[in-house]
């Protein structure tokens, strides 16, 4: 838009144009658009799309103001669809219990063994080389310091809010938001963790 400017300052005479491949590219949703139509009528470039609904040069004076205001709604429709759509199928993925994302290092067996040599008196830090990640791309590797951590600390949740993570489970899944309930006394030897 600058170089348009510069052009069209220095050669008033000349139809200069501005480019884009298509009309979503210049704005995300209706005021992107409206925006450069309201530019280009005040420097007086024209627009030129190369795909899309209807690739060719567009003035956005006259009888070109409406096509923007389409080409603006259009965009922000589309953008709205984009959006939705991976929100939905992870909705749909979540009713059906599948979960995305990484799946975790720490079985719960690798746990149960941190929680029981821990509680014998043990360190994280002792216990970590005798733990070895049974699949994956790291299999056979020790989990990092901060996996083991990570899950101590669910664990610990999970213990000291067990209403609250069934309910935030159930929430999720239906698309709610939760309350917390107080937590449970936890013993010496969790807290500790």
């Amino acid at each position: 838009m600058r170089t348009a400017r510069e052009v069209k300052a220095h050669a008033p005479h000349c139809r200069v144009g501005f480019t884009v491949y298509e009309m979503k590219r210049p704005g995300r949703d209706a005021a992107g658009p409206t925006a450069l139509a309201d530019h280009l009528i005040v420097r007086g470039p024209v627009l030129e799309m190369l795909a899309g609904p209807l690739p060719a040069i567009h003035d956005p004076t006259g009888p070109g103001k409406p096509l923007f205001a389409f080409f603006a709604a259009t965009a922000e429709t589309e953008r709205e669809n984009i959006r939705e759509s991976p929100l939905e199928g992870l909705d749909t993925a979540s009713r059906k219990g599948k979960h995305g994302g990484r799946p975790s290092v720490i079985t719960d067996d690798m746990l149960h063994t941190v929680l029981r040599r821990h509680a014998g008196g043990e360190y994280v830090e002792q216990i970590q080389p005798d733990l070895f990640i049974p699949t994956g791309k790291r299999k056979g590797h020790n989990p990092s310091m901060a996996s083991i951590y990570r899950a101590l600390t669910e664990h610990a949740k999970h213990e000291a809010y067990p209403e609250a993570v069934e309910q935030a489970h159930a929430d999720f899944t239906a698309g709610r938001t939760a309350t917390v309930p107080e937590p449970r006394p936890t013993t010496p030897d969790r807290a500790s963790l």
